[in-house]
C-alpha cells in the first residue's frame, strides 16, 4: 500500500510517500480501506518531535494520522464478521497510522458512519467535533452571553461559532484575512475582527459598544489569548482548548482575582479523564452532523501524496475549517 512515512523529526519535507507491505489485522482489530484521513495541528507538533500525550515523542519511523474514515475490508480473530463492508470512522489517537491507504484499528473503538454523512464529515466530527462538544460542555453558552471565539475559521472554531449562536449567544469571531472573516460571518457571528491587526481588541470593544464579553473560547493562546482574557467582564469565563500560537496565554492567580473571572481547560487531563469517557462525545458529534445541528466545514482536501503541503498550509494558517487527505 501507499503511505506517508516519517523517519526523522523536522519540517514538512520529512513526510514522504512510500510503498509498504499491506497491514493485516491482529485479533480484535479491523482493517479500514481509508477514504479520508484527518490532518491536525497536533500532527505538526508530533512531526517536529513534540509530544501529543503521555507517551512522549513518537517512535520513528512512523505513519502519522490520528483519525480515518472508510470501509472495513478485513477483520481479525474474534471480531464480528458483520463489520466487513461497513462504513466506519475511528480516532486512532497516539497510535497513528492514518496517512495511508489502509489503517488498522481496534474493533471496539470504531463508530459506524451515519448513512447521510460522507467520509470527510465523519473524520471532521470524530476528533475535532468531539473536542468542540467537550468545550461546549464546559463552557455552557446561553442566551445573553457574548462569546468571543479565537481562530473562529478553524475546524473547531467553525463548530463553536455555530453551536454558540444556536444557544442564543452573540458571537464575536476572530480570524485573519477577509476570506476567513466572511466564513465566520456566514456561520452566524455578529461581530468579526481580524486579530492579525494590532488594534483588534479596540475594534471588538467598539463593535460591542460597551457590552462586555462574558465567555472566551480560546484555541490560540499566547498574546492573543491574553488579550481576549482582558476583554472579559467581571464574572466572565475563559475556556482554553489549545495553543496554536505555540504557548498558553500568560496568566496568574492574581489575574483571576483582578478580573473576577473563571479559567478552565477543556482538553488535556480533563478530556482524558472525562466521566463516561470520550466515546459518548464522539457519538453525539456524529449525530449532530447527521442531524444537521452542526455542519463541519471541510476547507481543503489534499491527495495523500501532498501530506507535506497540508502540514505547510496548516502551519502557515492558510486553511479554513478541517483539512483532510484523500488516499
Amino acid at each position: 500500500m501507499r503511505a506517508i512515512q516519517q523517519r526523522s523529526f523536522g519540517g514538512p519535507e520529512e513526510l514522504r510517500l512510500v510503498e509498504v507491505p499491506d497491514p493485516h489485522p491482529a485479533a480484535g482489530q479491523v482493517r479500514i480501506r481509508v477514504e479520508s484521513a484527518g490532518v491536525h495541528v497536533v500532527d505538526t507538533v508530533v512531526r517536529r518531535g513534540g509530544s501529543a500525550g503521555p507517551a512522549g515523542p513518537q517512535t520513528l519511523p512512523a505513519v502519522p494520522g490520528r483519525e480515518v474514515a472508510g470501509v472495513v475490508d478485513e477483520v481479525g480473530a474474534g471480531v464480528d464478521a458483520g463489520l466487513a463492508g461497513r462504513r466506519v470512522v475511528v480516532s486512532l489517537g497516539e497510535a497513528g497510522g492514518g496517512y495511508a491507504e489502509l489503517a488498522l484499528a481496534p474493533a471496539g473503538e470504531v463508530h459506524l458512519v451515519p448513512e447521510n454523512l460522507d467520509a470527510d464529515a465523519a473524520v471532521a466530527m470524530i476528533g475535532t467535533g468531539r473536542t468542540a462538544l467537550a468545550v461546549l460542555e464546559l463552557a455552557a453558552p446561553a442566551a445573553g452571553d457574548v462569546a468571543l471565539v479565537t481562530a473562529a475559521a478553524g475546524g473547531i472554531g467553525t463548530l463553536l461559532v455555530q453551536a454558540v449562536r444556536a444557544a442564543g449567544a452573540a458571537v464575536v469571531g476572530l480570524a485573519s484575512g477577509e476570506q476567513k472573516l466572511a466564513l465566520v460571518r456566514d456561520l452566524g457571528a455578529a461581530v468579526t475582527v481580524d486579530y492579525s491587526r494590532p488594534s483588534w481588541p479596540e475594534q471588538v470593544q467598539t463593535a460591542l459598544a460597551g457590552r462586555p464579553v462574558t465567555l472566551v473560547l480560546d484555541g490560540v493562546g499566547g498574546e492573543a489569548g491574553r488579550a481576549a482574557l482582558e476583554l472579559l467582564g467581571v464574572g466572565g469565563r475563559l475556556v482554553m482548548f489549545g495553543m496554536s500560537s505555540g504557548s498558553l496565554p500568560p496568566l496568574s492567580a492574581e489575574d483571576v482575582y483582578r478580573y473576577g473571572i473563571t479559567v478552565c481547560a477543556a482538553v488535556g487531563a480533563r478530556l482524558v479523564r472525562r466521566p463516561g469517557g470520550l466515546r459518548p462525545l464522539a457519538e453525539q458529534a456524529l449525530a449532530a452532523a447527521a442531524g444537521g445541528t452542526l455542519t463541519p466545514v471541510i476547507g481543503t482536501r489534499f491527495p495523500l501524496a501532498e501530506a507535506a503541503a497540508a502540514h505547510t498550509a496548516i502551519e502557515s494558517r492558510a486553511t479554513l475549517g478541517k483539512v483532510v487527505l484523500h488516499p
